[in-house]
């Protein structure tokens, strides 16, 4: 209540039952007196300037969005990720997936996917993880044409890259990637639908692996489609039968796993840290203005170099040298656990001293 140009508070605070029982509230009351009318807005505007009334407030702040949260997270409300189609330059895009782990919001969109518009329709470049994430990036598409996905090209094995497949065929697309590529599409399909499940749970139900089935004959095959020259390559570095793909006029760069970004680079059990540095320098040859990596933000290639190409660099002349010098791991380890100039990036705690250990072991046996 108010009295004359002051103003009465009632607050309370609780105490605590020693033997279990709930808390008893005490109620006071405090009487503020206030100069002006101005001043009374104030005390609306910075509880701050009176304490008791402050931690009153907070507490009752506390309490409702503690409690909002919990209410939401019972009835399972979701941060879903909703793919967007971001221009590169003139009719190409690319899909920016988060960098985090797959899961059931972003249903295994945590990787980047192209889009090549072209007079005859869409050329995409990886099909997402499953058929609902399949789903989520013709929408993206959809935002940017109305055209239809005519091609679809596979750029890995790996979940991410080509489980949406079936869906894009069913709606008329050619699956294309090199013969390796598709040879461990399909070797690793049961494995891979099996690690996906522990992520996407219900959400990886009516996604059937479909590997690539138009397949592209060398290790270098060029292409036309829709009047877009493509070349797609080799990497053989994330995944064995991994690819690259290039548009020369366009002078972009789909770089599939052999390029992260604003992530650490990681190297899998099957993953090649000599041919990993040896297509960079190719994809370097090439001398793209964009590269669209496998995950990250698009760029440019100093900074492909400074954050993929040089942590190769790292890995093979430092870690693999000292492995073929016969020095122990464990101390190879140990003096370049700590590398400034890429701890910025993220996942480098987790990732860093595997990536040494698999580097290592690759140059160890070689």
């Amino acid at each position: 209540m108010t009295e004359g140009l002051s103003t009465r508070c009632v607050h309370a605070r609780e105490i605590d039952d020693a033997h279990g029982s709930p808390p008893t509230p005490i109620y006071t009351t405090t009487t503020f007196k206030i100069p002006s009318t101005a001043d009374r807005l104030d005390v609306v505007d910075d509880v701050s300037s009176f304490p008791t009334v402050e931690v009153t407030v907070r507490r009752k702040l506390h309490c409702f969005f503690v409690g909002l949260v919990a209410a939401l997270s019972s009835i399972g409300v979701r941060a879903e990720y909703l793919p967007k189609a971001e221009r590169v330059t003139d009719q190409v895009f690319a899909i920016v997936g988060p960098l985090g782990q797959r899961s059931a919001d972003n249903d295994g969109l945590n990787a980047n996917y192209g889009v090549v518009v072209t007079a005859s329709g869409v050329i995409l470049i990886d099909s997402g993880a499953s058929r609902l994430g399949a789903e989520k990036i013709e929408k993206a598409i959809r935002a940017v044409t109305d055209k239809p996905v005519r091609w679809v090209i596979n750029t890995g094995g790996q979940d991410h890259r080509w489980l949406g497949n079936e869906y894009f065929a069913g709606r008329g697309a050619e699956i294309m990637a090199l013969s390796r590529t598709a040879a461990n599409q399909a070797q690793s399909a049961s494995q891979q639908m099996e690690g996906l499940a522990r992520f996407l749970g219900d959400r990886l139900q009516g996604t059937k692996p479909m590997p690539a089935n138009s397949i592209l004959a060398g290790d270098v095959a060029t292409i036309e489609l829709g009047g877009e020259s493509l070349s797609v390559r080799y990497t053989d570095a994330h995944f064995p039968g991994d690819a690259m793909v290039y548009l020369p006029k366009r002078k972009v760069v789909f770089t599939g796993d052999l390029v992260y970004v604003d992530r650490m680079l990681g190297v899998m059990p099957g993953s090649s840290v000599r041919n990993g540095q040896k297509a960079f320098k190719v994809m370097v040859g090439l001398n793209p203005a964009y590269v669209v990596p496998g995950h990250g933000r698009v760029c440019d290639l100093a900074k492909a170099q400074r954050e993929t190409g040089d942590y190769y660099e790292f890995l093979a002349n430092k870690v693999g040298a000292a492995a073929k010098d016969l020095e122990s791991m464990d101390d190879v380890l140990k003096r370049y656990a700590d590398l400034p100039q890429f701890r910025r990036l993220e996942n480098y705690d987790s990732l860093h001293r595997a990536n040494m250990n698999r580097a290592f072991t690759e140059f160890e046996t070689q």
